[in-house]
């Protein structure tokens, strides 16, 4: 996929990695990154050799300072949104993924770019990271899914907190949180969300497709809902 021109996506030895490629930027997301993405992922979704994901950011001051406001705040026509929304629903196609996907996090994580790293399953984020939510500041709220999966990530408290105040939050705070799962220093970063895939990769991939889906879509039932669905997902493995 060497024809993109703000996203890179290789795939090297069953791990998908795609860098957000705009470091001059910071690597805010815009109109191009978005269609590009849509289509990184469907690929990801269809490829079996794919095992598992592992997202990063090029440069070395963010990872994603959110979205490039000079596009996304330029409202289209209703009809248009519609349409776009129809036929590129990103995070849509981002949480419908089975395969483990791995955030590795550095730098500015604000907005989108913080937004995109709760689609994540795994974050592991390096000790200069700082995460936000500046929406508030600009009248608006977020846009692609925050106040859903921000909460279902930490504790309530702590999400009202950021998308509210707006407050930045740094590495040691995040991992008190359990935004994310594990820091280390910046030249450690790869190496260690690398080693999360390698240990994934090791275990039959229809069983680690089938745990995550009973904690993703699990969490949206009841508990004995819940169950029904981990029992049922046990069942279909052992059937095999």
């Amino acid at each position: 996929m060497s024809d993109f021109e703000v996203l890179i996506y290789e795939v090297k030895n069953g791990t998908g990695y795609v860098t957000l490629n705009r470091p001059q930027a910071l690597n805010t997301y815009n109109i191009q990154m978005r269609d590009e993405l849509y289509q990184v992922l469907q690929a990801i979704k269809d490829d079996s050799d794919v095992k598992v994901v592992i997202f990063k950011g090029a440069g070395e001051k963010a990872f994603c300072a959110g979205a490039d406001l000079s596009e996304f705040l330029t409202a289209p026509s209703p009809t248009i949104a519609r349409q776009v929304r129809w036929e590129r629903d990103v995070w849509g196609l981002f949480l419908s993924i089975t395969k483990p996907i791995i955030a590795a996090l550095h730098g500015y994580v604000l907005g989108d770019g913080l937004e995109i790293a709760l689609c994540c399953d795994i974050r592991v984020a390096s000790e200069d990271v700082q995460f936000g939510t500046p929406e508030m500041g600009l009248g608006i709220i977020t846009a692609a899914g925050g106040s859903q999966t921000l909460p279902r990530t930490i504790a309530r408290a702590h999400a009202l907190d950021m998308l509210l105040t707006g407050r930045w939050v740094k590495a040691e705070e995040a991992l008190r949180m359990k935004l994310v799962n594990k820091v280390v220093p910046g030249s450690e970063l790869l190496p260690a969300a690398e080693r999360f895939a390698e240990k994934i990769k090791a275990y039959d991939p229809l069983a680690v497709s089938y745990a995550k889906q009973a904690v993703t879509r699990g969490l949206d039932l009841s508990l004995e809902r819940g169950l029904e669905l981990e029992a049922n997902l046990g069942s279909r493995l052992l059937a095999r």
